[in-house]
């Protein structure tokens, strides 16, 4: 079953013209939130693109769980070979914590 309001794009389903992923939908929809709570938090969404990925989800459940499967896989790879970041990494981070700590005051 095709959806037009559903594309994927280098691998990864999107709802159509926007950033927003299937999978970042079907999560909230597993946790019980409501379409409309889904909707909420994500601004250039449509109530009818949340329904119809939600739909989407629904009427190809196996497919669709079989590729979440799969994108788990893939951040934890992606998580595995960054590994811890460097010592110079840290300090900046470390800094700028500190600059936006005074900034605050």
């Amino acid at each position: 079953m095709e959806n037009q309001q559903i594309e994927q794009r280098d691998g990864v389903y999107f709802v159509s013209g926007t950033r927003i992923t299937l999978d970042s939908i079907v999560h909230a929809f597993r946790d019980g939130c409501s379409p409309e709570t889904i909707r909420e938090g994500f601004s250039g969404l449509t109530l009818g693109g949340v329904y119809a990925a939600i739909s989407h989800y629904l009427n190809q459940q196996a497919e669709i769980n079989a590729y979440l499967v799969g994108r788990k896989q893939q951040w934890v790879e992606l998580e595995r070979q960054s590994g811890p970041p460097s010592a110079d990494l840290r300090a900046r981070l470390e800094k700028a914590a500190e600059a936006h700590a005074i900034n605050q005051r």
